[in-house]
């Protein structure tokens, strides 16, 4: 069953010259599904993530969650349904600095009109289950970048959406705690069957994906599958990156240690 379809999706910016970001895309995400998008700045892949979190507006085309259009929805029933069925992971995690860690990760509970102590209990189990109990009571500038981002996923998979939606959520972390994000979206992909949908210029990022997509241009350029070999995988990414080009910072490629 696919959680994500999205067909023909266009997105033309008006100006003085318009300019057409996306070009007839058509994507299908099945549930438990973890994807990447890759492609050099200006392909239009964050583009495209917007319009998958109804962040933005297509042009031409539609994009369907769990087979509902959240773009004819009215504004409240659409700001329902981005915090019922999405969880965000952004790069610069979005944490709110008044706030604890606890409090960061229990704000979408807030809004649903459940017991405090329901609440809690859930905060608790997912912070255990991502090794951030300990510093529960830190506010958002005591903590490391390593310890923000999974903060940061533990508030996207408190509510338990049924799309994550992850925006180079290793750009500002050091190899390491990137590693450590990755694997641990790649476990709960694995174990909870979490449908994933990632953003990333990192080859060793989109390595721990099931299928990566590349956009070239606003069009669609390619796909690749994992399979068994992830360190085969990993050198078709770099393959694929190779021909379409951009400039050499554009694409990280450090392998895993």
């Amino acid at each position: 069953m696919a959680i994500l379809e999205i067909k023909d999706l266009s997105k033309v910016y008006q100006g003085p010259v318009p300019y057409e970001a996306l070009k007839k895309i058509d994507l299908k995400v099945e549930a438990g599904e973890f994807v990447s998008i890759m492609g050099p700045s200006g392909s239009g892949k964050t583009t495209l993530l917007n319009m998958v979190a109804t962040l933005d507006k297509p042009t031409a085309g539609v994009v369907l969650i769990n087979g509902h259009n959240p773009h004819e929805l009215s504004k409240n029933d659409l700001a329902e349904f981005r915090r019922k069925e999405l969880g965000f992971v952004f790069q610069n995690f979005n944490l709110l600095p008044t706030l604890t860690v606890e409090e960061n990760i229990m704000l979408p509970l807030t809004l649903d009109d459940e017991s405090v102590m329901l609440m809690k209990e859930k905060t608790q189990d997912i912070m255990e289950e991502l090794g951030i109990l300990p510093i529960r009571d830190k506010r958002t500038y005591e903590i490391s970048g390593g310890e923000s981002q999974r903060v940061a996923i533990a508030r996207a998979l408190i509510h338990r959406p049924s799309l994550i939606l992850a925006d180079e959520p290793t750009g500002n972390l050091d190899s390491r705690s990137a590693g450590n994000v990755m694997h641990l979206l790649e476990k709960f992909n694995d174990e909870r069957q979490v449908t994933t949908l990632m953003v990333t210029h990192d080859a060793v990022s989109a390595s721990y994906s099931q299928r990566v997509v590349f956009i070239k241009d606003g069009n669609f350029f390619n796909e690749i599958y994992c399979g068994d070999d992830r360190e085969r995988f990993y050198q078709k990414i770099l393959d694929v990156l190779a021909h379409l080009g951009g400039t050499n910072h554009e694409f990280q490629a450090t392998r895993r240690t």
